[in-house]
């Protein structure tokens, strides 16, 4: 496939070029420059009046729930996804199989259609719930990385005294990881040292949550004396989720052990738990992604991510920030933190992007691509959606 004239958010700098030609062959970008010329045979696409850009990384999400949307709307945060006792995990645990499912391949084509190509779920459940959502997704076309959990927590005591993981649950462990792309931790509060140092072992992606509420980050401090995201950063994780609450010395030591921070604005706020602050984490010299989080709180929209990200944090630290960044969260950083060549339109990755109407009724002045994208576009700004170098919504 050969696509003419097209206008394209470039490499890991998203350089802004009015004209260009991309050839794809199989799933990949594999040359991109301008006046290209057709091989023989070769699928020509004119691209002219589109813009070409990465396919959205959605680098957290929890959609088993999507079953359960804004239900206890007025709960506090353990009062609705605690993982032993939240009304999430009751939910769960007492809806079929058949309607999990149903809901979870809803909320996978709400997110192609919404430009997502690639997403990460924390997936709860044991084996079944990573099970459930491989089957679910195997027929479309959206890159699900599933990071599993064993149903296993610690309480205080146990975190006091230090209690290793239980060797009749290594088997289950393994069989998880062997269905899965890594592990998703709910909280350093739910296991002891000697549990997630177990867990750091771990030769696939490693995440966790992280001083998402300032309760956590108390509770920390009241059961083991250490903060919460020190704790966390036992595991070795790839990737810390949240860091809402997270001061200036865990970051920089987050910084320096991970390849990242996933920040949810739009469910920390829905959840009344405060912004994250991405200014205080990019002078730590930490790499941001964004994701949406729990489809319960959430609509799993990077667009309506974006805006709310780039404007409240504005707002509150009343100083400007480049569109341009928080786009980069969305598609770049998304590749920096889980290096599977995704979110970049560069020659050798995969050929994930979105199509943009530059005439859409929204959009038309593009004067500046980056903010256009960032708080004007929307799910009807797409003209079509790419994975692996085959359209999987709209056409073009």
């Amino acid at each position: 496939m050969l696509i003419k004239n097209i206008s394209v958010l470039f490499e890991e700098e998203l350089d802004y070029y009015f004209e260009l030609d991309i050839r794809i062959e199989n799933d990949k970008f594999v040359k991109i420059k301008p006046n290209i010329k057709p091989e023989k045979n070769e699928k020509i696409i004119n691209g002219e009046g589109l813009l070409l850009i990465p396919g959205f990384v959605n680098c957290h999400t929890h959609i088993g729930d999507s079953i359960g949307k804004d239900f206890t709307i007025n709960s506090s945060v353990d009062q609705r996804i605690h993982p032993v006792f939240g009304v999430k995990t009751k939910i769960l645990k007492n809806s079929s199989s058949n309607n999990l499912s149903n809901f979870i391949k809803n909320s996978c084509h709400s997110m192609m259609r919404k430009g997502i190509t690639t997403f990460v779920d924390f997936r709860e459940g044991g084996l079944d719930g990573v099970k459930l959502l491989r089957d679910s997704t195997a027929s479309i076309p959206i890159r699900a990385i599933i990071l599993g959990r064993v149903d296993f927590y610690n309480n205080s005591k146990e975190i006091k005294n230090n209690t290793s993981f239980p060797v009749e649950r290594n088997s289950e462990l393994n069989q998880i990881l062997e269905q899965s792309d890594g592990l998703g931790i709910s909280g350093a509060n739910e296991y002891s040292d000697s549990n997630l140092n177990h867990f750091s072992k771990i030769k696939k992606i490693r995440a966790i949550h992280s001083s998402e509420t300032l309760e956590s980050v108390k509770n920390s401090l009241k059961i083991t004396g250490k903060s919460e995201t020190i704790r966390a950063l036992k595991l070795k994780p790839d990737f810390l989720v949240h860091m809402t609450f997270a001061s200036t010395n865990d970051l920089k030591k987050a910084a320096k052990i991970t390849r990242g921070i996933v920040v949810c604005p739009r469910a920390n706020a829905s959840l009344a738990e405060g912004i994250p602050d991405i200014e205080l984490m990019k002078k730590a010299g930490c790499t941001i992604g964004i994701g949406t989080d729990n489809v319960m709180i959430n609509s799993p929209d990077m667009f309506r991510e974006m805006d709310y990200l780039w404007k409240v944090t504005m707002g509150v630290n009343k100083k400007r920030i480049e569109p341009k960044e928080i786009l980069k969260m969305a598609t770049v950083n998304g590749e920096k933190i889980l290096q599977k060549k995704i979110g970049i339109i560069k020659e050798g990755y995969l050929a994930d992007c979105i199509f943009i109407d530059k005439h859409s009724i929204d959009l038309e002045i593009m004067h500046n691509p980056y903010a256009a994208i960032v708080h004007r576009a929307s799910e009807t700004s797409i003209r079509a959606v790419m994975t692996g170098g085959k359209i999987v919504h709209g056409k073009i």
